[in-house]
């Protein structure tokens, strides 16, 4: 399994904004893109900052191929629509993980 997780630093004053969009449309434009079987979200609470908030997507495939196919050709116009819309209010770090260990 691997994981492409985004980490998004916000700006406080735009969350409930970015979280609707993220709900009703981006995650699910990644998901339709086909490359990725499950995505979740999680807020990060252990940094509290009074201005910015972190959140963190992770997108789930089977195979690292899967990820290159749509680093390649879907990234890209699906990074620059959230770009556009939330332009100077967040910055997004980006990494794939390689799942070694999983236990219930």
């Amino acid at each position: 399994m691997y994981i492409y997780s985004v980490t998004i630093r916000l700006q406080k004053q735009s969350e409930q904004e970015w979280l609707d969009f993220m709900q009703k449309k981006h995650m699910r434009d990644v998901l339709d893109t086909g490359y990725f079987e499950k995505a979740n979200m999680r807020k990060i609470v252990s940094e509290p900052d009074a201005d910015m908030i972190i959140y963190n997507i992770e997108y789930h495939t089977d195979h690292m191929e899967k990820y290159n196919d749509y680093a390649r050709l879907a990234a890209p116009t699906l990074q620059k629509d959230v770009s556009d819309r939330f332009a100077g209010k967040f910055t997004a770090e980006r990494v794939v993980y390689e799942e070694v260990i999983s236990m219930i």
